[in-house]
């Protein structure tokens, strides 16, 4: 996450009480995160807006394995489960891309399309691996707003990683139903620019 800014929100009763044993975790665009005394996170909106979205994701993935659970929200702040592992493009510039990690990228993006979203796409940062390659999302935004039918940031990340070649690999020998799409769409944005 990002540095810390100075904002001012002011919090119910709940959410302070909660804060005081708190540590800090981070800090991004949309607000800072504190982790909580019984292990879960609270994240602190800078606009409530942007709150709603992002709880009504979550409310609406709370079935899925790759998303947190919530536990409770007010206007500016949601309680939700910790995410733990390694930020994926952390881990890749380490580690490289292994087939499992890669397997489970790609049925992150196909459960997606099956939760209804518009989005299909999400950024290297906003996702954590585990030690078992499992793949938990941290910050969904815009996935029912925005449109975008393959994965364009995430296949942009892994490129300027350079493993962008071997998730397509892994995309065409193990779904190649979506290889074809994803690899068109990527190859033509990376050349030209253009969705």
């Amino acid at each position: 996450m990002g540095k810390r800014e100075g904002y001012y929100i002011e919090l119910d009763e709940i959410a302070e009480n909660m804060l005081r044993g708190a540590n800090f975790i981070g800090s991004g665009h949309n607000g800072i995160v504190y982790l909580l005394e019984d292990g879960r996170v609270i994240k602190i909106f800078k606009n409530k807006y942007v709150c709603k979205n992002e709880y009504d994701i979550l409310k609406k993935t709370s079935k899925s394995k790759y998303f947190p659970q919530v536990y409770l929200h007010g206007d500016y702040y949601i309680v939700r489960s910790y995410v733990s592992g390694e930020r994926l493009d952390y881990y890749i510039k380490k580690n490289g891309l292994n087939k499992e990690a890669a397997i489970n990228i790609i049925q992150l993006i196909r459960e997606f399309k099956e939760l209804g979203f518009t989005k299909l796409d999400i950024r290297c940062k906003d996702l954590y691996i585990n030690n078992d390659f499992s793949i938990k999302v941290i910050d969904p935004k815009n996935n029912y707003s925005r449109n975008c039918d393959y994965p364009r940031h995430l296949m942009k990340g892994l490129s300027k990683l350079g493993v962008l070649d071997d998730f397509l690999k892994i995309v065409k020998e193990e779904y190649s139903q979506d290889y074809g799409k994803w690899n068109f769409k990527m190859q033509r944005y990376l050349r030209k620019g253009i969705k």
